[in-house]
């Protein structure tokens, strides 16, 4: 249970409160709970949805995308802006992209891109809304949460210290997969055809978006989780929306 309270405390701004300073044994553990979070978020967005029912589809996109970020606390957000600018500034250069994206402020790059992803998730939530798909309310924080965990399996931490390095160090890795394959199995059983979509397109995305780290920066860091985390979702409810839509 500390391993699940510390995956909701560092994922979402609901009122948790651990009994101490957790060990880097549960932090890495914690792992195994990311993508349970992310259905918990998921379920928390279609129960808002429920109590909107009835209300233009522009404006529940709105509304939900607003309590979205204000569940995340726009955590990743703010990985995705300090990694675009740091892609943008770092001219391809470690160090230099390492550096930028430790500086706290956001740069043009930044803030353009955040528009634009916001914008996105938008539109293709009132896409889906109208379509009567709020099922992916579910899905694209659940799998995009669900990543996590398999990015740090498979690619190196690159920053020392923090909780990342701890997560990367202690996270369990052989009861990590088993985890993963019954969230996958699951979310493709509920989401039939579109969940199983959902899942191909964001294992793909997080194979692109894996590589890209590992030529730039020989590994990830906490603010490319991030960035993974906004992509993911992003693309999961685009890819949807263009499926109804064809």
């Amino acid at each position: 249970m500390p391993a699940f309270l510390i995956a909701l405390q560092f994922l979402t701004r609901l009122p948790v409160r651990l009994p101490g300073m957790p060990a880097a044994a549960q932090v890495g553990r914690s792992l195994l709970w990311y993508p349970l979070v992310g259905l918990l978020i998921g379920a928390l967005l279609l129960l808002v949805q429920w109590a909107l029912d009835g209300t233009a589809p522009l404006l529940q996109a709105a509304l939900l995308l607003l309590v979205w970020v204000g569940l995340t606390g726009g955590l990743h957000l703010d990985g995705l802006a300090d990694s675009a600018d740091a892609w943008a500034g770092g001219f391809g250069d470690r160090e230099r992209t390492l550096t930028i994206m430790q500086d706290p402020r956001s740069g043009p790059i930044a803030v353009v891109v955040l528009v634009l992803l916001l914008l996105l998730k938008f539109a293709a939530l009132a896409t889906l809304l109208q379509s009567g798909q709020a099922l992916a309310l579910l899905l694209a924080p659940w799998l995009a949460r669900g990543l996590l965990p398999l990015l740090f399996l498979t690619t190196p931490y690159v920053r020392a210290g923090g909780l990342g390095a701890a997560l990367a160090e202690h996270l369990p890795r052989r009861e990590l997969p088993f985890w993963l394959a019954g969230h996958g199995l699951l979310l493709v059983l509920l989401g039939g055809w579109l969940g199983l979509l959902a899942v191909l397109v964001a294992l793909l995305l997080l194979a692109g978006l894996r590589q890209l780290m590992l030529q730039r920066l020989g590994g990830c860091t906490g603010d490319t989780a991030g960035a993974l985390v906004e992509l993911a979702e992003a693309t999961v409810l685009l890819v949807l929306a263009l499926q109804l839509s064809a």
